[in-house]
């Protein structure tokens, strides 16, 4: 169902400050293809901020990242093209129908096993609201849609920061078996405030609090 993954993920010495106060700081960590990993703490504890390290949107003040997809060596500038992620701080084109928006996401990156517009619809469970505008609709439905939207892609690299957000249990039961189901050999970042729905599937734990 889903591509082999032949990614590698090591953080050396990784260290993130705001003004002069360390977020976290000497986090060494290594991942395997395949490899799935709950990023645990409360709010405000800098989990948030790693996952944007890892996805290179925020530039570590200390230590490195490297990335390797087979034999190939990539910095994380380079690798963004090699993950995708959903966040509740990352918004949705509002002005967009779901397949509008479906559409324009595949031009950047395609979607697991050239998956259509109309299955990508149905696995989200939205085909009654794809006509609506995204500013449309509820938090539970724009959630869905950013989860389907990272989890379908076509990346080595998943990564889901609170992923149970504004779901309720039905939904939640959903987003399980949608990573289940297709992230199955993808590597898997997952932050969470302990929610354990949200990283059930995960076999390694990571506790930003111990990185102060």
């Amino acid at each position: 169902m889903n591509p082999s993954n032949n990614l590698h993920i090591q953080l050396e010495g990784i260290g993130k400050k705001f003004g002069s106060e360390w977020i976290f700081k000497n986090l060494n960590l290594s991942l395997n293809p395949g490899d799935k990993l709950a990023v645990l703490g409360g709010n405000g504890s800098g989990k948030s901020t790693l996952l944007q390290v890892i996805s290179g949107y925020v530039l570590p003040n200390a230590g490195k990242l490297v990335f390797k997809n087979g034999e190939t060596t990539e910095d994380a500038e380079n690798f963004k093209n090699h993950l995708s992620i959903a966040a509740p701080y990352l918004e949705l084109i509002e002005d967009y129908t779901l397949p509008e928006l479906i559409e324009h996401c595949a031009v950047y990156k395609p979607f697991l096993n050239k998956l259509s517009t109309k299955e990508i619809i149905e696995t989200a469970e939205l085909k009654h609201a794809e006509n609506k505008y995204i500013k449309n609709y509820s938090s539970g439905m724009k959630q869905r849609a950013k989860l389907t939207l990272a989890v379908l892609a076509d990346c080595p690299l998943l990564l889901l920061d609170e992923p149970a957000s504004n779901l309720d249990k039905n939904a939640i039961d959903w987003y399980m078996k949608l990573v289940g189901w297709y992230g199955a050999n993808k590597t898997i970042i997952v932050c969470s405030n302990s929610v354990k729905e949200e990283y059930e599937l995960c076999d390694k734990v990571l506790n930003v609090m111990e990185y102060k």
